[in-house]
């Protein structure tokens, strides 16, 4: 069993930690359970924006404190957002925890959102949008979440549009916080060699002070999903292919087989079937593979290639082959065991990254109310069937279940 600690304060905050004594670095961070499907259409893009703006200045600190505070001790400091979640965190040597534990409380609870730096952060972002439309490979993944999406929220782009972004002002930001930030929907988690003792010691001095915020934020689940093939024309070389549809959710007692039927079909491995029946015995592609990201209520699988222009319906044909056998043809014995192997291998070498680690502790804690400990997931995976899989085959990975959107050069 994962061996961790957990410690729930009056706000409704919740602190877990590891301890692992063989290390010197601290990974921490607060995971926060909102995201861009959390925006209503007009705050496209305001969690992305709060992202970046959350290093812009404090009620204590200027942007150039913020990011020299870390990094004056070697530290790293960082963020992200995705559809469903917001994340702040940091990786320094462990004598400088508090250091970072501060920071980012201050990072995360006392904004203020300059104006002059939300003009210039504004500049930032449409640049960062301008990388991403450069960049096909990118672009074709955030298109094909419309694809499969529609005008759901799930379907908006988590940059947001040129029109949203350079529109939004500070009271846009502390409306979004008041309606969205929930103290029982957020978590810190710390993988270091601290005792839990100081780190109780500090959510006591800096987490347990804020004020309660809680209540419902009910989010509108997905439904209508009708199947869709685009074609679009762009100044690019090499002709990029989405194939795909929606899948199972966060808390689908499927979820686990599927990662496993995902990643015989195009995981990580280079012995996926795609990448043995595509790239290896073709040359088709130089990267080819299929992803299976779960939501809250709904899940999206997808499958992504670039080939030249007029390769592109032959390398199609490959990968309908490669899922019309997983529909018709179970896996046999010896198979199935080498799937579950090289699974299980693969979860537990990721649970060896510290900073891997910490966002698992908080990432299980928002979306399943507990921590799976690998040894339970490693259960679940040897308890699969070859039935299991091909019927899931039959469900996810169906022709009329799956979606194309296809980037050709002009």
């Amino acid at each position: 069993m994962l061996d961790y600690d957990l410690l729930e304060l009056p706000n409704g905050i919740r602190v877990l930690h590891k301890q692992v004594p063989h290390t010197k670095i601290a990974h921490c961070g607060f995971l926060l359970d909102i995201g861009s499907r959390d925006e209503r259409p007009e705050q496209q893009g305001l969690a992305h924006f709060w992202e970046h703006m959350a290093f812009k200045g404090t009620e204590r600190r200027k942007s150039f404190h913020i990011l020299n505070r870390l990094e004056t001790v070697g530290g790293e400091l960082n963020a992200y957002t995705t559809k469903e979640k917001i994340c702040f965190y940091a990786s320094l040597l462990s004598t400088h925890f508090e250091r970072a534990f501060e920071l980012l409380t201050d990072l995360t609870f006392h904004s203020v959102f300059p104006e002059k730096e939300i003009e210039k952060e504004r500049g930032v972002i449409l640049e960062e949008m301008s990388m991403y439309l450069d960049a096909p490979d990118d672009a074709i993944i955030d298109d094909f979440d419309e694809v499969i999406f529609g005008q759901h929220a799930l379907g908006h782009n988590i940059l947001g549009t040129r029109q949203s972004v350079s529109s939004f002002q500070q009271a846009d930001f502390r409306q979004f916080l008041s309606e969205n930030v929930r103290t029982d929907r957020l978590v810190f988690s710390s993988v270091s060699n601290l005792p839990f003792k100081e780190v109780k010691r500090l959510a006591e001095k800096y987490l347990a002070p804020l004020p309660a915020q809680l209540g419902d934020r009910p989010r509108t689940s997905f439904a209508g999903y009708q199947r869709r093939e685009l074609l679009e024309r762009k100044p690019i070389t090499q002709a990029h292919c989405l194939i795909g549809g929606p899948a199972y959710a966060i808390d689908d007692d499927r979820r686990i087989p599927f990662f496993l039927l995902n990643n015989v079909l195009g995981g990580p491995g280079m012995n996926s079937r795609l990448n043995l029946g595509v790239r290896e015995k073709f040359g088709l592609v130089y990267a080819i593979d299929s992803t299976y990201s779960p939501y809250t209520d709904t899940g999206m699988f997808g499958i992504y290639f670039g080939t030249e222009k007029k390769q592109v319906n032959r390398t199609i044909g490959l990968v309908q082959k490669e899922l019309k056998r997983l529909r018709k043809k179970p896996l046999g014995g010896l198979q199935l065991h080498t799937a579950k192997e090289q699974l299980m291998g693969q979860l537990a070498m990721a649970e060896e990254s510290n900073g891997g680690l910490m966002q698992l502790l908080a990432k299980s804690t928002l979306d399943l109310n507990r921590v799976e400990p690998i040894t339970e997931i490693f259960d679940r995976v040897r308890t699969i069937t070859a039935t299991e899989l091909l019927d899931m085959a039959n469900d996810v990975l169906r022709e009329d279940n799956l979606s194309v959107l296809q980037y050709v050069p002009e």
